[in-house]
């Protein structure tokens, strides 16, 4: 009585079966057609070809490596600098010496240190991804950003590299100079020029075509620039001017920075809601995680070069406030990304929560704004 539907199920898992080989035969036809070739031919080509897939499977490990540890990640990292125990602010003169101008000491800056740092971090301590030869080759000639795969850690970087380039732009125009009729500081001058330079350079490229310097070259210089300059500072050597109004010029352009990243998030979140299938909202989510990750620090340590300035507007409670709101977006790490809708209630919508902490962070700045212009 039952043989008929035992039969039925039989069949209909047999067929499945048939399906699943047959999907599996297509996908290992190459291999077995390329292994079949290689197998036939002679010992020189064999060692040509075996060496060339050596390489790029190294190549492939070491992308593998390099886009999935992150290596020295820490949103605390800023703790580490204890920049409350300063109390002095950036080029103010800390002890006169005793005969010559080179023996004297005034305070660096917080802001150049962080900045130089977060670049080590960068392209020292991690490999710079957007200019590595597979991310630019791409999944199959698909651009890795269009994936759900080995882009995160790239978006990431270009997020704190952003923050970093309209920081040394701000050093250099303004910060590191005394007014703007004065001489712009070389080295400042130099790593702003540096951190310019485009991201997604290799050693070799077609347009123009030939041999270049890769990105990570171009960062590294900027960091012995701001180096150099802080190494200056310190010794009374160049200038840092600490006034207000310059603080109040820097936390405005970072809050027009992180509004437009804010803007992102949203045209995602509203016009791409696919929920886990959105392989972009992870490239969204994760430079604007980057940006806040280096304003964080930068924050930090722009409190501590203008701390003359903060003690006499009184600014210290509105900026702990600023402070807690990037320690409570930089918890936010989510193992997947997802897009889903704002009004849902299956799926969470990760960019939605992400721009909601970027403008908290934003109204902070512009209280900050406010008061600086008392």
């Amino acid at each position: 009585m039952l043989d008929p539907i035992v039969n039925f199920f039989t069949l209909i898992f047999q067929w499945i079966g048939r399906g699943i080989g047959f999907v599996i035969g297509v996908i290992l036809w190459p291999f077995m057609w390329v292994g079949r070739w290689y197998g036939q031919r002679g010992w020189i080509l064999k060692a040509v070809v075996g060496l060339a897939l050596l390489v790029l499977i190294g190549l492939y490990a070491n992308f593998f490596y390099a886009t999935q540890w992150w290596n020295n990640f820490d949103p605390n990292y800023v703790d580490k600098y204890t920049f409350e125990k300063r109390n002095v602010s950036a080029g103010e003169q800390v002890s006169a010496g005793t005969g010559t101008d080179t023996a004297k000491t005034c305070g660096n800056s917080g802001i150049a240190q962080v900045a130089a740092d977060l670049t080590d971090f960068n392209v020292n301590q991690n490999a710079w991804i957007s200019s590595m030869i597979l991310y630019k080759l791409g999944l199959f000639g698909i651009n890795w950003d269009d994936t759900p795969w080995m882009d995160n850690k790239a978006s990431f970087q270009r997020g704190i590299n952003q923050a970093v380039r309209r920081t040394a732009t701000e050093l250099a125009d303004n910060l590191g100079r005394v007014r703007t009729t004065s001489q712009i500081d070389s080295d400042l001058q130099d790593a702003r020029g540096n951190l310019q330079f485009d991201e997604y350079t290799w050693y070799f490229g077609l347009s123009p075509f030939g041999p270049k310097t890769p990105t990570p070259s171009y960062y590294r210089d900027a960091i012995r620039k701001l180096r150099s300059f802080n190494a200056r500072l310190a010794a009374c050597q160049t200038t840092f001017d600490a006034r207000a109004d310059n603080l109040k010029q820097y936390i405005d352009r970072i809050a027009s920075d992180i509004g437009s990243t804010s803007a992102i998030l949203k045209e995602r979140a509203e016009n791409h809601n696919a929920g886990w299938f959105d392989f972009r909202a992870d490239d969204r989510f994760w430079f604007a995680y980057g940006q806040l990750y280096a304003y964080y620090g930068l924050m930090k340590g722009a409190q501590a070069d203008f701390e003359g300035v903060i003690k006499e507007k009184h600014l210290q409670n509105l900026w702990d406030t600023m402070d807690a709101q990037f320690v409570s977006a930089l918890r936010i790490q989510p193992f997947i990304i997802a897009n889903g809708r704002e009004d849902g209630w299956l799926l969470p919508t990760h960019l939605t929560t992400m721009g909601f902490y970027i403008l908290r962070v934003r109204s902070n700045m512009v209280e900050i704004s406010n008061v600086l212009t008392q």
